[in-house]
């Protein structure tokens, strides 16, 4: 085995094609999820079932306290964490005068403190043992913006800088940390979006279809690699060429 990652919000999408990917690699496997039981269950299930090692730790990334007894669960079936994927994010689409305070307090809490809350409770292992790989989720939107998004946008938008001000922070104890922004991505979440909306955004991007989630979990493999010992504070857009 490779080492243990530990992956939040990893019960669909994105974050359950990147915990295919690293288990296919040899990486053992620890899963945060929100609420879907059933999910997480039968994601646990597959990789286990193909010689893999997971999981599954169920928990509010947005609790500190949540997040201290998942990731101490982890570490205790699994051992120490030396790749931290911060997946986990919600989105609201909506005007701005529409964003309750509600609203845009719960998509930071889950977008910004939540990567907050994981890295703070890896970094001290990673520090001690001279090497981490921190992976950040943000998005094309946290990029360039998006109408009716604005709360989105800045959470994703606010990542970046965590990434690029904590990858200073943390290389003299060679620990890398990147950012991944994905474009508009064939995912559970934007399903919501309705096929005339994503056609339309398809149409946008220049290599014409959306993003997989696969082809971003592949990404994050190689980020995770000693090939990329090197790059570090990055924010690397996975866009089909939408915001070149």
């Amino acid at each position: 085995m490779k080492g243990t990652v530990f992956i939040t919000g990893a019960s669909r999408g994105i974050g359950r094609a990147t915990a295919l990917a690293f288990a296919a690699a040899g990486f053992k496997v620890g899963i945060n999820y929100f609420q879907n039981d059933s999910a997480a269950n039968s994601l646990v299930n597959e990789i286990n079932s193909l010689g893999g090692v997971c999981h599954a730790v169920k928990g509010d990334v947005a609790s500190f306290a949540d997040m201290q007894s998942n990731i101490c669960e982890v570490k205790e079936k699994l051992g120490h964490i030396s790749v931290l994927i911060n997946n986990a994010g919600i989105a609201y689409s909506g005007l701005f005068q529409d964003t309750t305070e509600k609203i845009w307090n719960r998509i930071f809490s889950v977008n910004v403190n939540g990567a907050y809350n994981c890295t703070r409770l890896v970094l001290p292992d990673m520090i001690s043992c001279k090497y981490g790989r921190i992976i950040n989720v943000s998005s094309i939107w946290g990029i360039t913006g998006a109408s009716c998004e604005v709360a989105y946008s800045a959470s994703k938008s606010a990542l970046t800088g965590f990434t690029k001000a904590l990858a200073k922070e943390v290389a003299p104890s060679f620990i890398t940390v990147n950012c991944i922004a994905p474009g508009v991505t064939d995912t559970d979440m934007n399903a919501p979006l309705g096929k005339d909306v994503l056609s339309a955004l398809a149409d946008d991007i220049p290599m014409g279809r959306l993003g997989t989630p696969k082809e971003t979990a592949s990404l994050m493999l190689y980020l995770a690699s000693d090939d990329a010992a090197y790059l570090t504070g990055q924010v690397i857009s996975i866009d089909g060429g939408f915001a070149v």
